[in-house]
C-alpha cells in the first residue's frame, strides 16, 4: 500500500504537513495526491474507531454476524443478492466469502429480538436465500486493528462488619 495511505489509515487526522514531515516528501504534493485519492475513490471516508461499550453504555443495542448460504443467480452471480441484503438499514457491512457459506453481514439492531425479527422477516424469506446462522458478539477486544481498552471499572470499597 502506498506509504501516504497506511499513514492515513492509522491517523486520518493528519494533515499533509505532518505526513510530509513523516515521509520527507512535499506537502502540496501529498495534498495532491491525497485529492485524487478522494476524486478515484481510494479514499471513501474518513471515520474514527470508537469503543461502543463505552460510548453506548447506557443505551442497549446488539450487533450480530450472520452467515448467509444463498443459490447464485444466472449471469450476475452473488453480486444482485448482496445488494439487495447490503441495502437494509440493519446491514452494516456484506462480504462474499469462501467456505461453507457465501455471505457474511454484519447487523445492529437495539435488541436480539430486533436483530431476529431481520433475520426471520426480512432476510431469511428472501428468494435465493437457503440458510442463515446468526451469531451475536458477546464482546469486542480489537477493531480495525485497534485494540479497545475496557470501561472504567468504579473500585467498590470493602466494607466490613
Amino acid at each position: 500500500m502506498d506509504e501516504i495511505l497506511e499513514i492515513l489509515s492509522k491517523d486520518a487526522r493528519l494533515r499533509p504537513e505532518e505526513i510530509a514531515r513523516l515521509t520527507g516528501k512535499n506537502a502540496s504534493n501529498i495534498k495532491k495526491t491525497i485529492n485524487q485519492y478522494e476524486k478515484d475513490g481510494t479514499i471513501i471516508q474518513y471515520k474514527a474507531v470508537i469503543n461502543q461499550d463505552i460510548a453506548r453504555a447506557n443505551q442497549s443495542f446488539v450487533r450480530a454476524l450472520i452467515e448467509v448460504s444463498i443459490t447464485p443467480q444466472k449471469d450476475v452471480g452473488f453480486d444482485h443478492i448482496a445488494e439487495r441484503i447490503y441495502s437494509f438499514p440493519e446491514v452494516l457491512s456484506c462480504y462474499l466469502v469462501s467456505g461453507s457459506y457465501d455471505l457474511l453481514i454484519v447487523v445492529e439492531g437495539d435488541n436480539i429480538q430486533t436483530v431476529s425479527n431481520f433475520v426471520a422477516a426480512k432476510l431469511s424469506p428472501m428468494e435465493n436465500v437457503r440458510q442463515t446462522t446468526t451469531h451475536f458478539l458477546l464482546k469486542k477486544y480489537k477493531e480495525d486493528g485497534q485494540i479497545l481498552k475496557k470501561a472504567p471499572q468504579r473500585k467498590q470499597l470493602n466494607i466490613s462488619y
